[in-house]
């Protein structure tokens, strides 16, 4: 159930990101590709992202903890990329800047929606 909840708000913080973001879409009119980055974002977040966090730890503590938004955005693209890959659809991503941004709206939104769910902890 927890796992329900988290993906219902990266989810909403997917549909937020490409409302609000200047350079994302969806490569069609409905909600479906926003479902699917969600679910391959929730899916990452669990499994791949941890992994990525400790690998370029260094890194992160050298760019006082900047590089991990890098990480972020990484993370966004590869789930977009899945989505695109295995649907034929998904986001349109103009530039890196702009996967930057999203995953930092995709973030914040999110965990403030696993906060209101209790999906958090």
């Amino acid at each position: 159930m927890r796992f329900l909840l988290r993906w219902l708000g990266c989810f909403v913080g997917v549909l937020f990101a490409i409302w609000v973001t200047p350079g994302v879409s969806t490569t069609g009119s409905s909600w479906v590709p926003a479902v699917t980055v969600a679910l391959f974002l929730a899916l990452i977040n669990l499994s791949i992202k941890p992994l990525a966090q400790v690998l370029s730890l260094p890194v992160t503590l050298l760019s006082l903890g900047a590089f991990a938004l890098v990480v972020n955005a990484l993370m966004f693209e590869l789930a977009n990329w899945l989505t695109i890959s295995m649907f034929g659809e998904g986001l349109v991503i103009a530039s890196f800047s702009s996967a930057l941004v999203a995953s930092v709206l995709v973030s914040i939104v999110s965990t403030i929606m696993n906060g209101l769910t209790g999906a958090r902890g």
